[in-house]
């Protein structure tokens, strides 16, 4: 098994020299419940909102990096969240968590205990080179659970056929469904090199543990020096 042909164009690295993104690819068979994830969700969750009601959201590590980053790029974090906000907002508020596929939600339980936006990819949906750059003017795809994204100058993941994710909701076109097998995830990071290890460290021992992933390889994509 080889590693994934990413890379981070010119324009977002001039943007956001900061950018970042950790990638692992594995295998493994998605399950409908996983009660070991929402224990490790339901210890993870009291501490998390106690911090969130005293922590204004835009000092939570990690995140007030990424909407600084959307800023860079000319869109607003306000209206476009990143995905971690999303995840915290609801959190904060004492509402459910969406509960998924044990690739899915741990791939939040991630997002949640580091901040950083994570997308999860159906590697069999993906074709060719992948490339993290600013979505161009009218471009826009069906996201997960929403009609559609308005993507112009939001970082975005695309590959030959053009976009499929993004730090606030990626597309339905490589989405994790129960016939999924081969995945990608990626950590949207626009943080220290540090926190990117960390959180591919925990990433890779969580969808181990928790969801039976096998196989696994991780990096980093980043600015050559």
């Amino acid at each position: 098994m080889t590693g994934p042909n990413i890379r981070i164009d010119d324009d977002m690295l001039a943007r956001c020299p900061e950018c970042r993104l950790g990638w692992l690819i594995y295998e493994a068979e998605p399950a409908e419940t996983c009660p070991a994830v929402w224990e490790r969700m339901e210890a993870v969750l009291p501490g998390l909102k106690a911090r969130l009601e005293a922590t204004p959201l835009a000092d939570m590590p990690n995140l007030g990096e990424s909407r600084r980053a959307y800023k860079a790029c000319g869109k607003d974090p306000g209206r476009w969240r990143v995905s971690s906000e999303a995840l915290y907002r609801r959190v904060r508020q004492g509402r459910e968590l969406y509960r998924i596929n044990s690739v899915v939600d741990v791939n939040n339980l991630v997002s949640l205990q580091t901040g950083f936006s994570l997308g999860t990819y159906d590697r069999d949906h993906l074709h060719g080179a992948l490339m993290l750059r600013r979505g161009l003017p009218g471009e826009r795809y069906a996201g997960i659970g929403k009609d559609g994204v308005e993507l112009e100058n939001m970082p975005l993941l695309a590959d030959e056929e053009g976009a499929v994710g993004s730090p606030t909701s990626d597309s339905t076109r490589a989405m994790v469904t129960a016939d999924s097998r081969r995945f990608l995830t990626l950590i949207y990071s626009f943080s220290s090199r540090r926190e990117v290890e960390k959180a591919l460290a925990l990433a890779s021992s969580l969808f181990a543990e928790l969801a039976g992933a096998g196989g696994m390889m991780c990096g980093i994509v980043e600015k050559e020096a």
